[in-house]
């Protein structure tokens, strides 16, 4: 595709390296920029500086935050002996869509994969191991997908948290083999939290 701008090639080029914006739906956000006025502009590229340069992590859980300590972990509402272990921040935002769980979270930022390069040293294992010795934490759930690799991370946590005098606890297989938290319907995933099993009763040998 020609264009007469190279501005407007530019600016098309960035918007289809975004996940799942092909080059014709890049084209069309970039022409509907184009309509929009300076202001509304100016306040959409602040928007995505500010998400890059103030965004902070949770001191805590790891979740994104505006603070050094994020809204859950902060709020004296939540369960603070309750911690929910995930993969990233989507999950944190799918279970938080269901409005049934009142604990806090946990984000590893990934689970382990050798074949992508990705070790228990690349996650905030060790920070959770660290948050459990110094808290008084009764439950741990382990909500990672339905996946080999995240079968093997919940072995791995397991190990590394059974000296502890805490639940080891994991969602209910309501969620099909494979299936990522994040694309779970907001009631099955729901009730797998609220059916949580203790760890232990899925493993092969005990």
């Amino acid at each position: 595709m020609n264009f007469s701008s190279k501005h407007i090639e530019d600016t098309i080029n960035e918007f289809a390296k975004l996940p799942g914006v092909g080059r014709k739906t890049a084209t069309r956000y970039v022409l509907h920029m184009l309509k929009q006025d300076t202001k509304e502009i100016e306040s959409f590229v602040n928007a995505i500086v500010n998400l890059k340069n103030k965004l902070k992590y949770c001191s805590l859980c790891n979740n994104i935050s505006d603070k050094e300590i994020c809204n859950i972990c902060s709020n004296h509402n939540r369960d603070k002996s309750l911690i929910c272990v995930v993969e990233d921040i989507r999950d944190v935002m799918a279970i938080e869509s269901t409005q049934q769980y009142k604990g806090v979270f946990h984000v590893l930022g990934g689970i382990i994969s050798p074949l992508d390069g990705i070790g228990p040293s690349d996650l905030t294992i060790e920070s959770l191991v660290k948050r459990i010795s110094e808290r008084e934490i009764k439950e741990v759930i382990m909500a990672l997908s339905t996946t080999m690799e995240g079968d093997t991370t919940n072995f791995y946590i397991y190990k590394r948290l059974k000296e502890f005098n805490v639940m080891l606890s994991t969602i209910a297989r309501g969620i099909s083999i494979g299936d990522e938290l994040e694309y779970t319907d907001e009631i099955t995933l729901g009730r797998s939290i609220t059916n949580r099993i203790p760890y232990e009763n899925i493993l092969p040998i005990k």
